[in-house]
């Protein structure tokens, strides 16, 4: 499912957004800090659920709410409960979370939206934490933890991926990688690397340092990755 996020926090979007990549079926495609930037966005994009607060400055939830012609799904985000009997006297509301939010909560909320949009009973396995990934080497299929994973390098047909205790070869593509790495953790800098965030040690022009290793950073991409680091 593609999902925004509308909240004013900046930290309740980044707490939102972890959570989300967090989920293998659920991808956030942007976020905003008022309704109206989102409204704007709906006019044009379809999505199929919103992450919603309804406390918020000059146009709030409820008054979003209420501009909806074709509402997708919506999960309500707030410290405030007075809200939750009024909030399920619309039928694309399929739940109401209270802040903090838990992760087994968000999931079982997710589960609800899941299976109202699809008509069908998903498992809970289905809602599976991407902790890990599997790759092929050797007819093995190894599996690796994601947050030790420091670097990802393609090199011709083949991919190095470095961990903190060892050094992977796979015969795979960079786009392949990307795909299983949850955004959260992951920025691709370099049209050869792909890099932890969590794992930089220091920057300087256009290269970070990640353990002993410096890694180019393009052009490009160094706006997106300060971005990223504010986040942090």
């Amino acid at each position: 499912m593609n999902c925004i996020i509308i909240d004013d926090e900046h930290l309740a979007r980044v707490i939102i957004k972890t959570l989300c990549d967090k989920i293998k079926f659920i991808k956030v495609v942007d976020e905003f800090s008022n309704a109206m930037d989102a409204i704007k966005f709906l006019n044009t994009n379809n999505i199929d659920l919103i992450f919603l607060d309804i406390h918020m400055p000059d146009f709030n939830g409820v008054d979003f709410i209420k501009t909806l012609k074709n509402p997708p799904k919506i999960i309500l985000t707030t410290s405030d409960s007075n809200f939750a009997t009024q909030a399920f006297e619309y039928d694309f509301i399929v739940d109401y979370l209270l802040k903090p939010i838990a992760l087994p909560r968000f999931k079982k909320a997710l589960l609800k939206a899941q299976s109202q949009r699809t008509g069908s009973n998903k498992t809970i396995l289905d809602l599976e934490i991407k902790n890990d990934f599997y790759v092929n080497i050797d007819r093995r299929l190894v599996k690796i933890n994601l947050e030790s994973i420091c670097i990802v390098e393609a090199k011709g047909d083949y991919i190095h991926i470095k961990t903190q205790e060892k050094n992977y070869v796979v015969h795979s593509t960079l786009k392949k990688i990307e795909e299983k790495l949850p955004e959260s953790l992951f920025l691709k800098v370099h049209r050869s690397y792909i890099i932890n965030i969590t794992k930089i040690v220091d920057i300087e022009d256009n290269t970070v340092l990640i353990n002993r290793d410096v890694i180019p950073v393009s052009r490009s991409k160094r706006p997106g990755l300060i971005k990223r680091l504010d986040l942090l």
